[in-house]
């Protein structure tokens, strides 16, 4: 019953075994990931359309809610770019920016995301995630990347312009462009700025000063603090506020409220589909970088209880004044690299936000939204990777055509149709290689027993045996293929008696494909040619078994290519082998 409980509630694993060095190295793994978070928060939300307030919020029971049910160690849940982005997009078409009505749909798009991962993940349907491709969510993230430093420029430059798609956005700049603020352009050009040399110089500047490397990196971590402090006193002490300069303004000081999403069927019905499309890139995102972490140290994350632990931290999200969340590269490193041991150390960062939530709001009432742009800005470029075009074109052209489209369709059709063309890509890539699987005809390696392609290698082959491998499973999308192909082949000639279909690649035969052997059989038997199978697996025989197939085969089953071969090579004349 208790490992029962611990698949679904992981802390009461590595909460046996907690100690004061876990403890220690979690504690300062929150201190420095706190001091990351709190601009990092202010900003996303203020990407997202909402509240600043909301960005705190979001990174507070989301954490606490993951390090009860999720499995990584080192993964920091909480609002990021893309998804920020993602829900601006999805919530800015059924609600205006600013208003109750937007804050209330951004809780709801949090709760079908939780109700959604949640579920996939006690169905243990993790799998799904699979058919997203890699090189499709680089380009998606690459996108998303330049539009959301494009989108902040407005604050950068103190005008207003809207837009979702990269087209209309920098078109509205354009017509906006007469009226920038100078101030703003100063303050937003100069904590951009700061923040890229932060990210590259200030570390080496403060080891050959001789700080310590712990001491380094987390005042290197501080820097968007830094630039925080710096600019919000600017503000105040010259009175920039009043000389245009946007500003936060008043935030609520307190701990997250208790809020109720809609249960409006009109609205869950336009934020179902958004909801689904962020739930996946969100996962996707969170488990790769928990993967990658996890390696690290030769520990394993489980991807369904990852759906149950994010699905938590949404659901937290939307019953907190939040908004949809999920783990973060760039905070999940600074985590791991800070030394946190367990999910503890998330929830003290959570402890420190709440902490800053309650006494630490009214020192931002007049920090620069250029500021929290500058943060975006630096933060989403690192996300900007066009080599992923380079690598795929090299290797794989359908590839190459798939991250273009996406990031073509990102950027000039806005995000959810973006991050929908990606998934429909992905599976349309997959069937189109599938629906042509890789069937080499192969004969014997000389002095072996083993079989080889014979256009790759000098075996020997005989005129009255074909014998094809087959190197994919078969199913309704490939399975005409090798019907095609075995006709086309034995109708090249007449030599041929014998037609043998190695199946060591095989793992599924789907009723399509069962239907096209089938055929084959018929075909063949009506041409006088013999079909035999070699080295069919377990699992597929038992299928085939279950069939009339097999009992109509005119051939024979072998357990080995090598078996079948000598079986079907004709017999040697020995009066003129003699001779």
């Amino acid at each position: 019953m208790l490992n029962h409980l611990r698949g679904y509630f992981p802390i009461l694993d590595w909460g046996r075994s907690y100690d004061r060095n876990a403890f220690s190295n979690d504690m300062i793994a929150a201190v420095i990931v706190t001091i990351m978070l709190i601009p990092q928060s202010l900003a996303y939300a203020l990407l997202a359309g909402l509240p600043p307030e909301a960005g705190i919020y979001a990174s507070i029971a989301p954490i606490i809610l993951y390090a009860i049910f999720g499995t990584s160690r080192a993964l920091a849940v909480g609002p990021v770019a893309v998804v920020s982005l993602l829900t601006a997009s999805a919530v800015g078409q059924v609600a205006e920016a600013g208003t109750a009505g937007y804050a209330v749909a951004a809780l709801t798009l949090a709760f079908l995301s939780g109700g959604f991962l949640v579920l996939l993940g006690v169905l243990r349907l993790g799998f799904l995630a699979n058919f997203l491709s890699h090189p499709v969510i680089a380009g998606f993230i690459t996108a998303s990347g330049i539009l959301i430093a494009v989108s902040q420029l407005k604050h950068i430059l103190g005008v207003s312009a809207h837009g979702h798609t990269l087209p209309e956005i920098v078109a509205s700049l354009w017509v906006h462009l007469g009226d920038t603020s100078v101030l703003t352009v100063v303050i937003g050009v100069s904590a951009t700025a700061f923040l890229f040399w932060v990210r590259k110089g200030l570390k080496p500047l403060l080891r050959k000063l001789g700080a310590s490397p712990k001491l380094a990196d987390v005042l290197t971590k501080a820097g968007p603090v830094a630039a925080v402090a710096v600019t919000t006193l600017a503000v105040w002490l010259l009175g920039l506020n009043d000389m245009g300069v946007k500003i936060v303004g008043e935030v609520p000081q307190g701990l997250p409220p208790l809020t109720l999403p809609s249960l409006s069927p009109d609205l869950i019905g336009q934020l179902l589909m958004p909801a689904i499309l962020i739930s996946i890139i969100g996962f996707v995102e969170s488990v790769s970088v928990a993967q990658t972490l996890a390696a690290k140290k030769r520990q394993r994350i489980d991807p369904d209880q990852e759906l149950i632990g994010l699905g938590a931290a949404n659901l937290g999200a939307a019953f907190t004044g939040g908004y949809p969340v999920t783990g973060g590269f760039a905070r999940s490193v600074v985590n791991y690299d800070a030394g946190a041991e367990t999910p503890a150390a998330g929830a003290f960062t959570a402890v420190g936000l709440a902490i800053a939530a309650v006494a630490l709001t009214p020192l931002v009432y007049f920090l620069p939204t250029a500021t929290l742009a500058a943060t975006i800005v630096v933060a989403v470029l690192s996300l900007v990777d066009f080599s992923i075009l380079k690598k795929t074109w090299g290797y794989s052209r359908a590839d190459f055509a798939a991250v273009s489209a996406t990031i073509l369709l990102t950027l000039t059709m806005g995000v959810e149709v973006g991050v929908a063309s990606g998934v429909g890509i992905s599976i349309l890539l997959h069937l189109y290689k599938t629906s042509r699987p890789h069937v080499a005809e192969v004969g014997l390696v000389p002095g072996t027993q083993h079989f080889r392609n014979i256009h790759r290698h000098n075996v020997e082959t005989d005129p009255s045996v074909l014998t094809l491998r087959v190197d994919e499973s078969l199913y309704f999308v490939n399975a005409r293929f090798l019907e095609d192909m075995v006709q086309a082949r034995v109708s090249e000639g007449c030599a041929i008696k014998n037609v043998i279909l190695m199946f060591s690649a095989v793992n599924e035969v789907d009723f399509s494909a069962l239907e096209s052997l089938e055929a084959i059989n018929q075909r063949l038997t009506e041409l006088g040619i013999g079909l035999h199978l070699s080295e069919v697996k377990g699992p597929v025989m038992d299928r085939l078994k279950a069939t009339h197939f097999i009992h109509e085969l005119n051939g024979r089953v072998f357990l080995s290519q090598y078996d079948a071969w000598r079986a079907m090579l004709p017999p040697v004349d020995t009066d003129k082998a003699a001779e």
